[in-house]
Protein backbone atom coordinates (compact mmCIF):
# COMPACT_ATOMS: atom_id res chain seq x y z
CA UNK A 1 0.00 0.00 0.00
CA UNK A 2 1.01 3.52 -0.46
CA UNK A 3 2.10 5.84 2.51
CA UNK A 4 1.62 9.55 3.41
CA UNK A 5 4.65 10.20 1.39
CA UNK A 6 3.50 8.67 -1.92
CA UNK A 7 0.15 10.25 -1.21
CA UNK A 8 1.49 13.66 -1.81
CA UNK A 9 3.22 12.42 -4.45
CA UNK A 10 -0.06 11.31 -6.14
CA UNK A 11 -1.46 15.04 -5.21
CA UNK A 12 0.94 16.36 -7.08
CA UNK A 13 1.10 14.28 -10.38
CA UNK A 14 -3.18 15.29 -10.40
CA UNK A 15 -2.20 18.83 -10.31
CA UNK A 16 0.11 18.63 -13.23
CA UNK A 17 -1.54 16.62 -15.29
CA UNK A 18 -4.82 18.68 -14.90
CA UNK A 19 -2.70 21.65 -16.41
CA UNK A 20 -1.13 23.73 -13.80
CA UNK A 21 2.40 22.42 -14.53
CA UNK A 22 2.93 25.23 -16.43
CA UNK A 23 5.81 24.38 -18.75
CA UNK A 24 5.17 21.07 -17.74
CA UNK A 25 2.15 20.36 -19.54
CA UNK A 26 2.08 20.97 -23.66
CA UNK A 27 -1.32 20.29 -23.76
CA UNK A 28 -3.73 23.26 -24.31
CA UNK A 29 -5.35 24.93 -21.27
CA UNK A 30 -7.66 22.92 -19.33
CA UNK A 31 -9.50 23.66 -15.51
CA UNK A 32 -7.10 22.36 -13.09
CA UNK A 33 -8.09 20.72 -9.76
CA UNK A 34 -7.45 24.14 -8.09
CA UNK A 35 -9.93 25.31 -10.59
CA UNK A 36 -12.12 23.10 -9.49
CA UNK A 37 -11.75 23.45 -5.72
CA UNK A 38 -12.36 26.94 -6.18
CA UNK A 39 -15.82 26.59 -7.74
CA UNK A 40 -19.02 28.35 -6.06
CA UNK A 41 -20.42 26.08 -3.43
CA UNK A 42 -24.24 26.73 -3.25
CA UNK A 43 -25.63 26.18 0.09
CA UNK A 44 -27.84 22.95 0.60
CA UNK A 45 -31.53 22.94 1.48
CA UNK A 46 -30.34 20.63 4.29
CA UNK A 47 -27.80 18.24 5.52
CA UNK A 48 -28.63 15.03 6.73
CA UNK A 49 -26.77 12.52 8.14
CA UNK A 50 -27.12 8.87 7.70
CA UNK A 51 -24.85 7.24 10.01
CA UNK A 52 -22.98 8.05 12.77
CA UNK A 53 -19.72 9.27 11.47
CA UNK A 54 -18.79 12.91 10.98
CA UNK A 55 -18.45 12.22 7.76
CA UNK A 56 -21.72 10.14 6.83
CA UNK A 57 -23.82 12.82 5.83
CA UNK A 58 -25.67 13.83 2.54
CA UNK A 59 -26.73 16.78 0.99
CA UNK A 60 -29.97 17.13 -0.03
CA UNK A 61 -31.45 19.51 -2.65
CA UNK A 62 -34.76 19.74 -3.99
CA UNK A 63 -36.20 20.71 -7.35
CA UNK A 64 -38.78 23.93 -7.57
CA UNK A 65 -42.73 22.24 -7.77
CA UNK A 66 -44.31 19.78 -6.29
CA UNK A 67 -43.13 15.83 -6.05
CA UNK A 68 -42.70 13.15 -5.58
CA UNK A 69 -39.29 14.05 -7.90
CA UNK A 70 -36.82 12.09 -9.16
CA UNK A 71 -33.70 11.60 -7.50
CA UNK A 72 -29.77 11.51 -8.71
CA UNK A 73 -27.35 10.37 -6.06
CA UNK A 74 -24.55 12.41 -6.64
CA UNK A 75 -20.63 10.81 -5.87
CA UNK A 76 -17.56 13.47 -5.84
CA UNK A 77 -14.71 12.30 -6.98
CA UNK A 78 -10.84 13.04 -5.91
CA UNK A 79 -8.63 9.53 -6.13
CA UNK A 80 -10.99 8.13 -3.52
CA UNK A 81 -8.27 10.19 -1.02
CA UNK A 82 -9.56 12.44 2.38
CA UNK A 83 -7.87 15.80 0.79
CA UNK A 84 -10.81 16.29 -1.62
CA UNK A 85 -14.94 16.05 -0.63
CA UNK A 86 -17.98 17.19 -2.02
CA UNK A 87 -18.16 20.28 -2.07
CA UNK A 88 -16.78 20.74 -5.36
CA UNK A 89 -19.38 19.21 -7.49
CA UNK A 90 -22.43 21.51 -4.88
CA UNK A 91 -22.62 23.36 -8.25
CA UNK A 92 -23.20 20.63 -10.75
CA UNK A 93 -25.89 19.03 -7.95
CA UNK A 94 -27.47 22.60 -7.62
CA UNK A 95 -27.69 22.69 -11.76
CA UNK A 96 -29.28 19.59 -11.78
CA UNK A 97 -32.35 21.12 -9.37
CA UNK A 98 -33.45 23.19 -12.26
CA UNK A 99 -33.53 20.45 -14.32
CA UNK A 100 -36.28 18.88 -11.89
CA UNK A 101 -34.01 16.55 -10.67
CA UNK A 102 -33.70 16.25 -6.64
CA UNK A 103 -30.01 15.64 -5.81
CA UNK A 104 -28.48 13.81 -2.64
CA UNK A 105 -24.91 14.69 -2.58
CA UNK A 106 -23.14 12.43 -0.52
CA UNK A 107 -20.19 12.10 1.75
CA UNK A 108 -18.21 9.15 2.89
CA UNK A 109 -14.96 8.26 4.45
CA UNK A 110 -11.83 8.10 2.46
CA UNK A 111 -8.50 6.64 2.04
CA UNK A 112 -6.79 8.55 4.81
CA UNK A 113 -9.84 8.68 6.78
CA UNK A 114 -10.82 6.61 9.72
CA UNK A 115 -12.41 3.69 8.55
CA UNK A 116 -12.12 4.86 4.82
CA UNK A 117 -10.35 2.40 2.21
CA UNK A 118 -11.61 -1.39 1.65
CA UNK A 119 -14.61 -2.02 3.02
CA UNK A 120 -15.62 1.65 4.61
CA UNK A 121 -15.99 3.62 1.15
CA UNK A 122 -17.98 1.22 -0.61
CA UNK A 123 -19.73 0.51 2.69
CA UNK A 124 -21.02 3.99 3.10
CA UNK A 125 -21.38 5.08 -0.62
CA UNK A 126 -24.24 1.94 -0.29
CA UNK A 127 -25.61 2.99 3.13
CA UNK A 128 -25.75 6.40 2.25
CA UNK A 129 -27.88 5.52 -1.08
CA UNK A 130 -30.13 3.38 0.54
CA UNK A 131 -30.90 5.84 3.14
CA UNK A 132 -33.33 7.24 0.54
CA UNK A 133 -35.93 5.20 1.86
CA UNK A 134 -35.57 6.58 5.05
CA UNK A 135 -36.21 10.14 3.77
CA UNK A 136 -38.17 10.06 0.78
CA UNK A 137 -41.58 10.03 2.60
CA UNK A 138 -40.57 14.02 4.41
CA UNK A 139 -38.74 15.47 1.24
CA UNK A 140 -41.17 14.30 -1.76
CA UNK A 141 -38.86 11.76 -3.13
CA UNK A 142 -39.62 9.40 -5.47
CA UNK A 143 -37.07 5.68 -4.87
CA UNK A 144 -38.26 4.15 -7.71
CA UNK A 145 -36.43 6.88 -9.90
CA UNK A 146 -33.02 7.02 -8.86
CA UNK A 147 -30.07 7.62 -10.86
CA UNK A 148 -26.53 7.95 -9.92
CA UNK A 149 -23.91 10.47 -10.90
CA UNK A 150 -20.28 10.65 -10.09
CA UNK A 151 -16.99 12.44 -11.21
CA UNK A 152 -13.77 10.66 -11.55
CA UNK A 153 -13.17 8.44 -8.55
CA UNK A 154 -17.08 9.00 -7.99
CA UNK A 155 -17.84 7.67 -11.39
CA UNK A 156 -16.53 4.51 -10.33
CA UNK A 157 -18.34 4.51 -7.24
CA UNK A 158 -21.81 5.45 -9.40
CA UNK A 159 -21.59 2.57 -11.37
CA UNK A 160 -20.62 0.10 -8.79
CA UNK A 161 -23.66 1.21 -6.37
CA UNK A 162 -25.65 0.23 -9.77
CA UNK A 163 -23.85 -3.15 -10.19
CA UNK A 164 -23.72 -4.21 -6.35
CA UNK A 165 -27.07 -5.69 -6.67
CA UNK A 166 -25.29 -8.57 -8.34
CA UNK A 167 -22.77 -9.24 -5.67
CA UNK A 168 -23.08 -12.62 -3.59
CA UNK A 169 -26.75 -12.44 -1.46
CA UNK A 170 -24.62 -12.58 1.74
CA UNK A 171 -22.11 -9.74 0.85
CA UNK A 172 -21.62 -7.32 3.40
CA UNK A 173 -21.17 -4.81 0.54
CA UNK A 174 -24.23 -5.47 -1.16
CA UNK A 175 -26.50 -5.33 1.94
CA UNK A 176 -30.00 -6.92 2.41
CA UNK A 177 -32.22 -4.87 -0.08
CA UNK A 178 -29.83 -2.53 -2.34
CA UNK A 179 -32.05 -0.08 -3.83
CA UNK A 180 -32.66 -0.16 -7.63
CA UNK A 181 -30.71 2.43 -9.96
CA UNK A 182 -32.25 3.38 -12.83
CA UNK A 183 -29.20 4.28 -14.71
CA UNK A 184 -26.64 5.83 -14.14
CA UNK A 185 -23.90 9.02 -15.35
CA UNK A 186 -20.26 8.47 -15.04
CA UNK A 187 -18.22 11.77 -15.46
CA UNK A 188 -14.49 11.06 -16.32
CA UNK A 189 -15.35 7.52 -14.35
CA UNK A 190 -13.29 4.76 -13.54
CA UNK A 191 -15.06 1.49 -14.61
CA UNK A 192 -11.66 -0.53 -14.39
CA UNK A 193 -9.66 -0.52 -11.46
CA UNK A 194 -7.22 -3.00 -12.20
CA UNK A 195 -6.64 -1.09 -15.62
CA UNK A 196 -6.58 2.06 -14.15
CA UNK A 197 -3.91 1.36 -10.96
CA UNK A 198 -1.06 1.47 -13.90
CA UNK A 199 -2.09 4.82 -15.37
CA UNK A 200 -0.18 7.78 -13.65
CA UNK A 201 -3.33 9.79 -13.24
CA UNK A 202 -5.18 8.02 -9.80
CA UNK A 203 -3.76 5.13 -10.42
CA UNK A 204 -1.62 5.05 -7.42
CA UNK A 205 -4.41 5.26 -5.32
CA UNK A 206 -6.34 2.36 -6.48
CA UNK A 207 -4.11 0.03 -4.32
CA UNK A 208 -5.01 2.17 -1.39
CA UNK A 209 -8.85 1.81 -1.99
CA UNK A 210 -8.64 -1.66 -1.98
CA UNK A 211 -6.38 -2.17 0.83
CA UNK A 212 -3.65 -4.16 -1.79
CA UNK A 213 -2.41 -4.01 -5.42
CA UNK A 214 -5.33 -5.32 -8.00
CA UNK A 215 -2.90 -8.43 -8.39
CA UNK A 216 -2.76 -8.49 -4.71
CA UNK A 217 -6.26 -8.77 -3.72
CA UNK A 218 -8.14 -9.74 -6.79
CA UNK A 219 -11.55 -11.36 -5.06
CA UNK A 220 -11.90 -7.52 -3.67
CA UNK A 221 -11.11 -6.47 -7.66
CA UNK A 222 -14.19 -9.07 -8.77
CA UNK A 223 -16.01 -6.75 -6.16
CA UNK A 224 -15.35 -3.18 -5.93
CA UNK A 225 -14.65 -2.53 -9.89
CA UNK A 226 -18.03 -1.60 -12.24
CA UNK A 227 -16.71 -3.78 -15.10
CA UNK A 228 -16.52 -7.14 -13.23
CA UNK A 229 -20.58 -6.76 -12.29
CA UNK A 230 -21.46 -6.36 -16.20
CA UNK A 231 -24.09 -6.47 -17.36
CA UNK A 232 -26.46 -4.02 -15.58
CA UNK A 233 -29.80 -3.80 -17.67
CA UNK A 234 -29.81 -0.04 -17.10
CA UNK A 235 -29.09 3.03 -19.28
CA UNK A 236 -25.15 4.25 -18.63
CA UNK A 237 -23.90 7.26 -20.10
CA UNK A 238 -20.19 8.21 -20.08
CA UNK A 239 -19.48 11.43 -20.62
CA UNK A 240 -15.37 12.08 -21.32
CA UNK A 241 -13.57 15.16 -21.94
CA UNK A 242 -11.37 15.24 -24.89
CA UNK A 243 -8.00 16.47 -23.20
CA UNK A 244 -8.80 14.32 -20.13
CA UNK A 245 -5.24 13.46 -18.54
CA UNK A 246 -6.78 11.77 -15.38
CA UNK A 247 -8.42 9.70 -16.54
CA UNK A 248 -7.93 7.77 -20.16
CA UNK A 249 -10.57 7.97 -23.14
CA UNK A 250 -9.36 4.12 -23.05
CA UNK A 251 -11.33 3.15 -19.68
CA UNK A 252 -14.59 4.49 -21.32
CA UNK A 253 -14.38 2.48 -24.84
CA UNK A 254 -13.38 -0.29 -22.79
CA UNK A 255 -16.12 -0.50 -20.49
CA UNK A 256 -18.18 0.17 -23.69
CA UNK A 257 -17.27 -2.88 -25.84
CA UNK A 258 -17.32 -4.97 -22.48
CA UNK A 259 -21.09 -4.25 -21.62
CA UNK A 260 -21.73 -4.42 -25.50
CA UNK A 261 -20.72 -8.23 -25.11
CA UNK A 262 -22.92 -8.46 -22.14
CA UNK A 263 -26.15 -7.16 -23.65
CA UNK A 264 -26.14 -4.05 -21.79
CA UNK A 265 -26.02 -0.76 -24.34
CA UNK A 266 -23.30 2.11 -23.17
CA UNK A 267 -23.49 5.86 -24.42
CA UNK A 268 -20.00 7.83 -24.49
CA UNK A 269 -19.96 11.58 -24.82
CA UNK A 270 -16.65 12.97 -25.64
CA UNK A 271 -16.99 16.39 -25.42
CA UNK A 272 -14.49 18.28 -27.55
CA UNK A 273 -11.93 20.71 -25.80
CA UNK A 274 -13.08 19.77 -22.32
CA UNK A 275 -10.41 18.19 -19.71
CA UNK A 276 -11.31 16.34 -16.69
CA UNK A 277 -12.86 18.69 -14.87
CA UNK A 278 -15.10 21.04 -16.75
CA UNK A 279 -17.91 18.38 -16.62
CA UNK A 280 -18.70 19.77 -13.42
CA UNK A 281 -18.55 23.09 -13.61
CA UNK A 282 -22.54 24.68 -14.92
CA UNK A 283 -20.74 27.34 -16.33
CA UNK A 284 -19.07 25.54 -18.65
CA UNK A 285 -20.18 25.01 -22.03
CA UNK A 286 -19.33 21.07 -21.40
CA UNK A 287 -21.81 21.26 -19.11
CA UNK A 288 -24.24 21.24 -21.91
CA UNK A 289 -23.29 17.60 -22.30
CA UNK A 290 -23.89 16.02 -18.94
CA UNK A 291 -27.53 17.97 -18.21
CA UNK A 292 -28.20 16.48 -21.55
CA UNK A 293 -27.19 13.23 -20.20
CA UNK A 294 -28.87 13.91 -16.81
CA UNK A 295 -32.28 14.27 -18.35
CA UNK A 296 -31.81 11.79 -20.57
CA UNK A 297 -31.10 8.75 -18.14
CA UNK A 298 -34.04 9.94 -15.74
CA UNK A 299 -36.25 9.78 -19.06
CA UNK A 300 -35.12 6.50 -19.72
CA UNK A 301 -35.33 5.22 -15.80
CA UNK A 302 -38.71 6.15 -15.79
CA UNK A 303 -39.46 3.42 -18.84
CA UNK A 304 -38.00 1.13 -16.83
Amino acid sequence: MCGISAKKILLAALIVTSGCGGQMNEKPSVMSAADALALPRPVADQVISYGDHELQIGELRLPAGQGPHPVAVVVHGGCWLAEYDLGYVSGLAAALNEAGVATWSIEYRRVGDLGGGWPGTFADVAAATDFLRVIAADHDLDVDRVVTIGHSAGGHLALWLAGRQWLDIDDSLRGEAPLRIGGVVALAGIPDLAAYASTTGCGAAVGELLGGEPAEVPERVGRASPIELLPLGIPLTLVIGELDTIVPAEQAYAYEQAARRMGDTVKIREVSGAGHFELVDPQRAAFDAVLDAVKEVVAASDRL
